[in-house]
């Protein structure tokens, strides 16, 4: 009975009216936990058939009243009172009818919020959350906007950026600076940078930030890395550098699904080892490209991690005004694992964010 030709207003109906067999029922609670778009629409369609339901049932209450009303008047000229046993009879109607009301309302509200937990509990951000005094929030920025280097207050929260060039433009997720009031970036030797948002992508959740020192230098001369246009091969082994701590870490791992989350296919699922603080952390290969960035995980996984491809990066900035010409050349693809993090940890950083 669920096919494909079976469009959501006849499915609603059929759920309403319980003439769903318990295989129907499987598939139906099948697929509003993994489709989202469906599980939305299928509850709005359920919540007006109860709706309609209900206004049905509240106009043949007052019909009924209507009624009472003219018969009442006909018979005005017996100068008989009537009784009516509104109390007992029509008063039970009105609080079953309100009863359907407010477990309508419940029902709905209970497969919304279900479907809206399961989905939080799948996939979770991970930016870092900072936020440790009790200030006033005005305050703090005033403070951190007047503060020409090193921010004296902590910051509310925290990802990670890479380089995109060597005068200053990073690359990090938008979901890390969305809001921000104030942004820095703090190297490795310790050092802030006050940044600014450059461009973003909210859809594939991609944001380029810029140093504000015109005289920044990140290094000497070209990165040594690339991004990647095109998506690795399944199993191709990967490793991150992130600050989930106040110190960068190394985690390693490999690709395991070439789509991400709920088959985004701007992204790589991984079972790669993230934490909160590694939002942004560059996701590089064996032969030193940048092919993603960190940007979630599973919450009910240890290993498993979202990475939006390098491909958003490049299509960013196309599509952008910013004067801003990636790195051609690779020379991280000869060395040694240990030669790659040591060059690559010192173009990449932390992201710093406050907010009011």
């Amino acid at each position: 009975m669920i096919g494909q030709d079976f469009n959501n207003w006849e499915l609603a109906e059929a759920y309403v009216a319980n003439k769903l067999s318990a295989s129907e029922l499987a598939n139906l609670h099948k697929r509003l936990s993994s489709e989202t778009d469906f599980a939305s629409d299928f509850n709005e369609c359920v919540s007006m058939l109860l709706s309609l339901d209900q206004s049905k049932k509240q106009r043949q209450f007052r019909n009924m009243l209507v009624h009472i009303h003219h018969e009442n008047e006909t018979n005005a000229s017996n100068w008989r009172v009537r009784t009516i046993p509104l109390r007992t009879h029509y008063l039970r109607t009105g609080a079953i009818a309100a009863g359907i009301a407010i477990l309508t309302t419940i029902s709905t509200f209970s497969i919304i919020s279900h479907n809206e937990k399961k989905r939080s509990s799948q996939y979770s951000l991970l930016r870092r959350e900072l936020e440790t005094i009790k200030r006033s929030q005005s305050a703090l920025i005033k403070n951190i906007n007047e503060t020409a280097t090193t921010p004296v207050t902590p910051a509310n929260y925290s990802g990670t950026g890479v380089a995109l060039s060597n005068d200053g433009y990073f690359v990090t997720n938008y979901h890390v600076v969305a809001g921000a009031d104030s942004i820095y970036i703090q190297r490795k030797d310790g050092h802030y940078y006050k940044a600014v948002l450059s461009t973003f992508d909210e859809k594939s959740d991609v944001a380029i930030i810029k140093v504000e020192d015109k005289n920044f230098k990140i290094g000497k001369g070209e990165l040594p890395y690339r991004f990647a246009t095109t998506k690795n091969p399944l199993g191709s082994k990967v490793f991150t550098l992130g600050y989930p701590q106040d110190e960068i870490v190394y985690n390693e791992g490999y690709i395991s699904a070439k789509n991400g989350y709920l088959g985004d296919s701007l992204q790589y699922r991984l079972e790669l080892p993230a934490s909160p603080g590694q939002s942004g952390a560059p996701v590089t290969d064996n032969n030193g490209n940048i092919i993603a960035l960190v940007t979630g995980k599973e919450s009910e996984s240890e290993g498993t991690t979202y990475a939006v491809g390098a491909k958003a990066i490049v299509k960013l900035i196309s599509n952008s005004d910013l004067s801003l010409r990636l790195p051609q050349s690779n020379k991280l693809g000869k060395m040694s694992r240990e030669q790659q993090i040591q060059s690559m940890e010192q173009y990449t950083c932390s992201v710093k964010v406050y907010k009011k």
